[in-house]
Formats: C-alpha cells, sequence, structure tokens
C-alpha cells in the first residue's frame, strides 16, 4: 500500500502547481493585461468551468471512490474504469455541442475568448485524474505537470505583452490543462486490460455519479457563480480584484484539498474491508493536522496581505487585499468541513446528507449574493460566501457529532486559535515601528512563522519526530 505521507506530498505539489502558473504571473498580468482583462479570462473560464461540470457530474468524488474499491482486482478495475469513462464521453459529447450553441447565440464582444474556452472544454472531456487517485499513484500526475507549468510559464512572459493579448493568455492556458490530460493516456496500458464492456455497464454509474453531481454543481454556486455574477451586476474590473483575491486563498486552500483527496481512497478502502478504528484513527490525526494549518493561514494572511497585495498585483489592485483579507476567513471551515466530507460522509456513502449540507450552502449564498452584490459589489460576494462556508461545517457537524471525536476536534481548534491570535497581534504591532512596507512584510511573515512554531513546539516536535503528520498508530494524539 502507497505511503499516505508520499501520497500527501505528491498530491499536495501537484495542487499547488495547478495554482503556481496563474500565482507567478500574477503581477505580470495585472500590469500588462489589466483588471479588466483578468476578469473577461476569468468570467469566460467560470462560464467554460460550468459547462465543464456537466462532463465530469460527480467523479472527482465518485471515479475516486469507485476505483479505490476495486483497485485490487484488475480485471474489475478495467471495467469499472472503462464503463465509467465511456459515460464520461457521452456527456462531453452533448456538452460541448451545447456549449458551441451558447457561444453562437450570445453577442458578448469578448466571444473570441469564449471560443479558445473550447479547448479548455476538450481538456475536462479527457480528464481521468480520478482514475490515478483512487490507485493513489499521484506521482505520475506531479510529474508530467510539473514539466507543462513549466513551459505554461515562459510562454506567458514571451507572448503575452499588452491588452491586445488576453486571446493569447487564454490559449495558452487552455492548451496547457488539454496537454497536461494527454500525458496521462499512455500510463493506462499498464493499469487497465482490454475488457468487454456493455451498455448497461455504463449507465448504471450515471444515477450514483448524478447524486454526487449535486454537491459539485452546489459547491460552484459559490465557488465560480460568484465571478458569473459579479460580472454581470458590476463589472469585469470588480471581477478582476476578486479573482486575484482568490488566487492568494487558493495556496492553502489547496493544501486542505491534496490531504482530502488522499485520505479519500484510503479511508474508503479501509472501511470497505472493515477496518473501522484504522480509518477512525487517520481521521482524528487528519483533523489536528488540518486545523493546526488552517489557523495560522487564515491569520497570517489576515495581517499582511492589505500591505503585500498592492505591492504584488500594482498600485491599481489595493482593493484585491481587502477581499483576500476577508476571504481567509473561510479557511478554517473548509478545512473542518473537508475531514467529514473525505473521511466519514464520502467513504462510508454518506452521499445524501453531503448533499444536503453543500445545496444548503449553495442556497443561502445564491441569495445573498443576489441581495448584497448590487450594493456591496466584491465585499458582498465575499459575505455570501463566509456565510455558505460556515453553513455547510455547521450541518456536517450536527450530522457527525455523536459519530466522531467533535469535542476533542474543537479543543484541538481552540488551543490552535488562541496561540494563532497571539501570533496575529504581535505581528500587526510591528506596523507601529517599522515604516518601510516591505521590510514590515519580510518581518511580519517570518516573526509569524517563528512565534507560531514556538507556540506549537510539542505537536510540531511529534511531526518531526514521526515524519508524517497522519501516521496511522496506537498512540494517543500529542496533547496541548
Amino acid at each position: 500500500m502507497n505511503s499516505v505521507k508520499k501520497n500527501f506530498m505528491y498530491n499536495t505539489a501537484y495542487q499547488i502547481l495547478i495554482l503556481i502558473i496563474p500565482l507567478v504571473t500574477a503581477p505580470y498580468l495585472s500590469r500588462v493585461i489589466g483588471a479588466e482583462g483578468i476578469g473577461i479570462y476569468s468570467y469566460t473560464y467560470s462560464i467554460a468551468y460550468y459547462f465543464g461540470l456537466f462532463i465530469l457530474l460527480g467523479l472527482n468524488n465518485y471515479g475516486n471512490r469507485k476505483i479505490a474499491q476495486v483497485k485490487d482486482n484488475k480485471e474489475k478495475l478495467s471495467k469499472e474504469f472503462l464503463s465509467i469513462y465511456l459515460m464520461q464521453v457521452m456527456m462531453s459529447i452533448i456538452v460541448i455541442g451545447i456549449y458551441g450553441i451558447y457561444i453562437t447565440l450570445n453577442n458578448y464582444t469578448y466571444k473570441i475568448i469564449q471560443v479558445i474556452q473550447i479547448v479548455y472544454l476538450i481538456s475536462v472531456a479527457l480528464d481521468i485524474n480520478w482514475l490515478f487517485f483512487g490507485l493513489e499513484k499521484f506521482k505520475i500526475t506531479v510529474t508530467r505537470n510539473f514539466l507543462i507549468k513549466i513551459l505554461t510559464f515562459i510562454c506567458i512572459f514571451i507572448f503575452v505583452k499588452n491588452e491586445q493579448d488576453l486571446w493569447v493568455y487564454t490559449l495558452i492556458m487552455s492548451l496547457s490543462y488539454l496537454i497536461s490530460q494527454c500525458c496521462l493516456f499512455p500510463f493506462l496500458k499498464k493499469i487497465i486490460q482490454p475488457v468487454k464492456v456493455t451498455f448497461k455497464d455504463v449507465i448504471k454509474h450515471i444515477k450514483p455519479n448524478l447524486i454526487l453531481f449535486i454537491p459539485a454543481i452546489s459547491v460552484s454556486v459559490y465557488k465560480v457563480m460568484d465571478k458569473i455574477m459579479l460580472g454581470s451586476m458590476t463589472n469585469m474590473t470588480t471581477v478582476g480584484f476578486y479573482e486575484n483575491a482568490e488566487k492568494i486563498i487558493n495556496i492553502p486552500t489547496t493544501i486542505i484539498t491534496a490531504l482530502g483527496t488522499v485520505m479519500l481512497p484510503r479511508v474508503s478502502n479501509l472501511v470497505s474491508n472493515g477496518k473501522e478504528e484504522e480509518a477512525k484513527r487517520y481521521t482524528d490525526i487528519s483533523m489536528k493536522f488540518m486545523m493546526f494549518l488552517a489557523i495560522p493561514f487564515t491569520l497570517g494572511i489576515m495581517a499582511v496581505i492589505e500591505n503585500l497585495a498592492p505591492i504584488y498585483f500594482g498600485e491599481d489592485f489595493a482593493l484585491t487585499g481587502t477581499f483576500a483579507k476577508y476571504l481567509s476567513l473561510t479557511l478554517p471551515f473548509v478545512s473542518w468541513a473537508n475531514v467529514i466530507r473525505t473521511q466519514y460522509l464520502l467513504p462510508k456513502e454518506k452521499d445524501k446528507l453531503y448533499i444536503v449540507s453543500i445545496i444548503s450552502g449553495a442556497v443561502i449564498n445564491l441569495v445573498f449574493n443576489l441581495i448584497l452584490i448590487k450594493q456591496y459589489q466584491g465585499m458582498g460576494a465575499i459575505i455570501s460566501t463566509i456565510m455558505a462556508e460556515f453553513t455547510v461545517m455547521i450541518i456536517q457537524t450536527v450530522y457527525v457529532i455523536n459519530k466522531m471525536n467533535i469535542k476533542q476536534y474543537f479543543k484541538e481548534t481552540v488551543f490552535f486559535l488562541i496561540k494563532g491570535l497571539i501570533m496575529y497581534f504581535l505581528v500587526i504591532s510591528l506596523e507601529s515601528w517599522i515604516e518601510n512596507i516591505i521590510i514590515l512584510i519580510i518581518l511580519q511573515v517570518i516573526s509569524g512563522v517563528l512565534i507560531y512554531t514556538i507556540l506549537n513546539y510539542k505537536y510540531i516536535y511529534s511531526l518531526i519526530k514521526d515524519f508524517n503528520p497522519i501516521k496511522l498508530d496506537k498512540r494517543k494524539v500529542v496533547k496541548e
């Protein structure tokens, strides 16, 4: 069985590589194509992303889980993969056709950008990451992504020179997604064997996949719909500010997502084999590790981002710092809910509860977006997102309160929060002593890391000693 530690590291690297190009290139693009150009790309990509959701449906969770359950039997694995992927191909043909009709009928001035996003949709049609995640083969996805992302990085700086090159930037990004997916197919020869698949085998996956599609589309309401609604109700410049704020928040969110993606197949496999106690120990250790990370990420971003954003993105992007500061409040809620979802609800196939929580969050977000965006624009969307993530966390927590060690998790989180607040107030106190903004930010980051590390030295020592934040053993979690 693959090492959870290695898979966590590989998947963290994979998720970060997905984000690293827009993050590293953001200062350059902000100055070259401007906030409006970034907004147009974000708006058209968000619409294409919505169409892409209807291609994958709930495969990111369903495919991952299904493959994990049969990975020890090559014949069953091959049949499940082929039948699931044929369903994905069928949906691709339908969805891309509908998207073509959509862009033909609308009269937007940036139609060429929407046409280029078809390349992105083709990449979604070829997406088989769920197979490799289910098999816990994370190294494959990381290695092929690394070279592609480096090439993308180089192409952006070579070919994108001014506002008129927005279409070039869109094409580069779309092709990077497409090439990334194509690079996975050669590995199928060693994993999948030819087996007979009937139409019945294909359609049997539709219903359970649609069930997990409901939370996927619901999550998109407060992950993607915000930008579509901002673009429709305000302007593309505001979308550009919001997009850059999300790039900052996506860094810690990526690490959270990485752990959840790794733990879903592992816990699903343990549960399917009746190893409930082992699965529970994984969950206990994972929750503490997640909250250990989420608290300092949130408070650290809040402490420095308003000074950092104008330097990083340009003076015109000061509002991005304010957006990111408050958007960071979602991180603890996302972290907490991610553990419950990927290590209890989905492995135990409690899909209905998961769906109820996500739909509730989506409804909260949509309703408050309609009320708040018109008056408060970007801040209205942020308030709605915070409320949505909090709602999802509360509903899932109430359901598992007697099935998981919620009191222990809450107590550990409070310990980390107290130490995080001590770090936060000490860090922001430096503002009254240091006038140079760049020096201030550097010292704030360094001192923040040192203070939080010292305050949590016992827990950090246990991580270093075991060299595995989610090591499975029978020891009790180190007490604060």
